[in-house]
């Protein structure tokens, strides 16, 4: 298995696409603030979803990296209540992103609970 066939990763990639296309609508001034920030943190979940799995062989790593992914998808929904907050999406989109981003906080969970479904091998941590 490729880590693009990982359902957290095609969620999480397919999200981070939505974001990046809603946020070409927001304000000059947020470029280098609330856009800025909410793709970087959004883009960094598959990013990191992808490196947890390549780094399956070592299970800390594994762990350490799904963990990150965990924490920029929180950040990413804070960055989402920023733009709903500001007006700059619709509390419906909002609910649409939210939605989609715990769906994806409980698959990056599922694969910390079950390391073995993903090639991770039995460690003594």
């Amino acid at each position: 298995m490729r880590f693009q066939d990982l359902l957290a990763y095609k969620k999480s990639f397919s999200l981070a696409m939505k974001i990046f296309n809603i946020t070409k609508q927001f304000p000059k001034e947020e470029t280098y603030s609330l856009t800025d920030q909410i793709r970087r943190s959004s883009r960094s979940v598959p990013v990191t979803i992808a490196e947890a799995y390549r780094k399956r062989i070592y299970p800390k790593h594994f762990y350490s990296k799904l963990t990150d992914s965990d924490g920029e998808n929180s950040e990413t929904q804070v960055w989402l209540e920023f733009a709903l907050a500001c007006k700059y999406i619709s509390t419906e989109f909002y609910s649409e992103l939210l939605s989609e981003s715990i769906e994806i906080g409980k698959l990056i969970n599922y694969m910390l609970l079950n390391p073995e479904k993903f090639g991770v091998k039995k460690s003594d941590q």
